[in-house]
């Protein structure tokens, strides 16, 4: 019920109505709602004013879609040209969960850019039920271009060695896939539980693709068969994670989704397909 709230399909009212039957004694369905919601202050595996790295908001150009965007940028402390990565939010805005993988990605030493799609609208605004209301705002062809413009942005910077990925969780994972589609230089995409490509749109699809699914996640599941069959048809060189046991998001360390195992295991293999195809 939560993932269904979470992603659209169920309304606040909605849940809170359903989760009543399973409401036991000084656990309220309200109670549950704020059980599951993120706890920001988890998300600081990386400091802000960490010494390796520099970090801030930053403008960019989106002469396709809102004409300009601001994403969170963090790169390594020390000057150098590198590799390059756009990291894409989940459907809330650029979360401080987010803010730390761009600068888990710095300290490993690749400059990340982390986009805000709510930025047209305000920007993220600090509380998850506003940025629900506000994303529901969005214009989502303008949102897609906004996302995909940090590629060519990143890839003009000083310190980028010409070759830039994605990675992204969730709606973000789907936009990683479509960077990959519109990008066909891309170095690479990582999506996490993201949704797929359309079958039309694969045949466009030129850079590898590591793709990371929940075990318990039937909605995003259900296109990984036909995605990795296309790739292959293609000669797209692909590798498709299921992590058995964990629910969509379990890469999100500020939530009870969080699966640490399979965080870091896919996290390992994410480094890992980011220094064969950023540094290689």
């Amino acid at each position: 019920m939560f993932d269904g709230y979470v992603h659209g399909h169920l309304t606040r009212r909605e849940f809170l109505d359903r989760a009543a039957r399973y409401a036991t004694a000084g656990v309220t369905a309200a109670a549950m709602l704020e059980m599951l919601r993120p706890n920001f202050a988890l998300a600081n595996q990386v400091a802000k004013d960490d010494a390796r790295i520099k970090a801030g908001y930053q403008e960019y150009d989106s002469p396709l879609g809102s004409g300009k965007m601001r994403g969170y940028l963090a790169l390594p402390a020390q000057a150098g040209k590198t590799g390059c990565v756009v990291v894409i939010h989940e459907n809330r805005g650029l979360s401080p969960y987010v803010e730390d993988v761009a600068r888990r990605l710095a300290v490993v030493g690749y400059v990340a850019l982390a986009p805000d799609a709510l930025y047209p609208l305000g920007g993220y605004p600090g509380d998850e039920e506003k940025a629900v209301a506000m994303f529901s705002k969005l214009d989502m062809a303008k949102t897609r271009e906004d996302l995909l413009a940090a590629v060519p942005y990143l890839m003009s910077r000083p310190e980028c060695r010409g070759k830039v990925a994605a990675v992204g969780f969730c709606f973000g994972g789907g936009i990683a896939n479509l960077m990959a589609v519109r990008f066909p230089d891309l170095a690479g995409a990582v999506p996490y539980y993201g949704a797929q490509p359309k079958a039309e749109d694969v045949a466009k699809i030129r850079s590898p693709i590591l793709a990371h699914y929940a075990g318990e996640d039937p909605r995003i599941n259900a296109g990984i068969a036909a995605y990795e069959s296309a790739l292959r048809a293609n000669g797209v060189k692909c590798e498709m994670h299921t992590y058995p046991g964990t629910l969509h998001g379990f890469h999100n360390d500020t939530t009870p989704r969080y699966d640490e195992a399979a965080a870091k295991l896919s996290w390992s293999r994410s480094l890992a397909f980011f220094k064969q195809n950023l540094k290689g």
